[in-house]
């Protein structure tokens, strides 16, 4: 066996040319199978082993003749070769947001291969980066296996913030259909997770080779893939004692109206949406015994029109709010006029049974080029570039994260479409002096995306925040996946994609206290990476 893996790591590193390329290429997106939606984790082993054996064969050579050059480094260079493997890594993680520009795609359809293979190609240099660091650290050898992993989710931390960041799709998300292994989370993060992840999977590499002892090599394979068992052995042991503590009388209703996107901002249909969100919310109970909502959530902009102000639609929904409750929905929110500049707003409004309006959360993570465009006074001289949601005008952004008072429920940390994907910030800082939240809230608009795997993938970011904050998260989506998720990251009950429904559920309580990682933040992942750097510099492993 071993001599069958020695060839073929022969093989994969003498593969020059455009084929070292397309092999690059096609082995990142083999590893998408071990995201969401389909989670075929054993994919990762040859992605992952076949570009740390690309890497080996990397080319150090420079010459002055750009031929000559263009030849080696294209395909054949270290950075080079990371690169393709991003590309489809990312092009199909990322398929799905091709989906938003045909929603009017008379406008927009003629970008979806600038705006799919730019943004793959923009977040593919993290991976020639990663590979090329690698390539320059260590020689072939279980040294670059550790550098390997430690780089790539080094870079994961960096495109969570560089560029407004984007932590999508982060390795350690490939585990959320196994409530034992995202446990882990809770103390070193997703980032924690995907650190583990990278090193069992890549570690594979080493028995390939031929230069160290069969013992090293099975030893240096197996010890990290016994750390995942211990992980997931760990897990078992927090969610088998878990308590499914819920909070008191307090009931959600959550309404997926499942309008299309398309149809969603026409005139003449902000009556219709508006009574489908109504006719959800005032639907009768599926149990004949069970409990009353006391408390409604819509999703994301969910009413086709600026609630705030809008006296007449207030009083419509007063009339379907709890006594002791209240209705949560995200809308539009416009301020200024008559003078002042025209601000646009993606909000969460608190509507009381009183017609009144008693809390409001603007978005403050917008999305490039969906929610504003970027540079827009810089870039606008030159080119005009509109953003592909309704109007011209830029949302603004609000001024971050905190926590809502919520009449009859505890304090709310509300996250407004992608503001899950980010670890760390789900809640306000503590430096502020804010109290714990009892929940997340997270109301989005999947109907962008289609049936892709998008809207899977936004559900597990989810999953992660209730498990690395130790609080309840429920997701309400216009169309996508709404569900209520404890705070072990278990979905307690979930709705299907394209599906118009209203679920009921208990608030699933906050942990007691507060996790290693909503206390710490990154500094666990930090002593871990430190770890692994010092074993990695142990030249003995090469």
């Amino acid at each position: 066996m071993l001599q069958k893996l020695e060839s073929w790591q022969d093989q994969v590193a003498k593969v020059q040319g455009w084929r070292r390329g397309l092999l690059a290429f096609f082995l990142g997106a083999l590893s998408v199978l071990a995201l969401p939606p389909v989670h075929f984790v054993l994919a990762l082993i040859p992605a992952f082993v076949g570009l740390v054996w690309l890497i080996d064969g990397s080319n150090r050579d420079a010459t002055s003749n750009w031929q000559h050059f263009i030849r080696q480094r294209f395909f054949n260079g270290a950075f080079a070769i990371g690169w393709w493997f991003g590309l489809g890594f990312f092009g199909a993680g990322l398929y799905w947001i091709s989906f938003s520009f045909l929603v009017d795609a008379q406008q927009f359809a003629w970008m979806i291969p600038f705006a799919l293979f730019g943004l793959s190609g923009v977040f593919a240099i993290y991976i020639g980066l990663v590979s090329a660091l690698c390539f320059r650290l260590a020689g072939p050898g279980m040294r670059r296996v550790f550098y390997f992993a430690i780089i790539w989710v080094a870079f994961e931390w960096v495109r969570g913030w560089a560029f407004t960041g984007f932590p999508w799709n982060l390795i350690g998300t490939v585990w959320t259909f196994n409530e034992a292994m995202i446990q882990f989370a809770s103390v070193l993060g997703v980032m924690g997770l995907s650190l583990v992840t990278m090193v069992a999977a890549s570690s594979i590499a080493i028995l390939g080779y031929g230069k160290k002892s069969p013992r090293f090599r099975y030893y240096g394979a197996g010890l990290p893939l016994l750390i995942l068992a211990l992980i997931w052995a760990g897990g078992m042991w927090r969610v088998g004692s878990a308590k499914n503590h819920v909070v008191e009388n307090v009931q959600l209703r959550l309404v997926q109206p499942n309008i299309k996107q398309k149809n969603k901002w026409k005139s003449e249909l902000r009556g219709k949406h508006f009574n489908n969100l109504l006719e959800l919310s005032e639907a009768p109970l599926r149990e004949p015994n069970g409990k009353k909502p006391t408390h409604i959530i819509w999703p994301e902009t969910a009413t086709p029109f600026f609630l705030d102000g809008n006296d007449a639609a207030l009083r419509i929904m007063a009339q379907i709010i709890p006594k002791e409750g209240a209705l949560l929905t995200g809308s539009p929110r416009r301020t200024g006029g008559r003078g002042e500049p025209v601000k646009l707003w993606n909000s969460l409004h608190v509507v009381g049974p009183d017609a009144k309006i008693s809390a409001t959360f603007d978005k403050f993570h917008l999305v490039p080029f969906g929610e504003y465009v970027p540079l827009r006074d810089s870039v606008g001289k030159f080119i005009n570039i509109a953003k592909i949601t309704t109007g011209r005008t830029d949302f603004s952004s609000g001024p971050g994260q905190r926590a809502l008072e919520i009449p009859g429920a505890p304090p709310v940390s509300p996250l407004i479409c992608y503001e899950v994907i980010f670890p760390g910030a789900a809640t306000p800082a503590h430096s502020e002096g804010q109290a714990r939240p009892g929940w997340l809230l997270n109301i989005t608009n999947d109907a962008w995306f289609g049936t892709s795997s998008g809207p899977y993938q936004h559900l597990a970011a989810a999953q992660l925040r209730a498990v690395e904050e130790g609080l309840p998260v429920i997701r309400v989506a216009n169309t996508g996946i709404s569900a209520i998720i404890d705070s072990y990251g278990r979905i307690q009950v979930a709705s299907r994609l394209s599906e118009r429904i209203y679920l009921d559920g208990p608030l699933p309580a906050k942990l007691k206290n507060p996790t290693l990682f909503s206390r710490n933040g990154q500094w666990g992942l930090l002593v871990l990476i430190l770890g692994f750097l010092l074993i990695a510099g142990r030249r003995r492993l090469d």
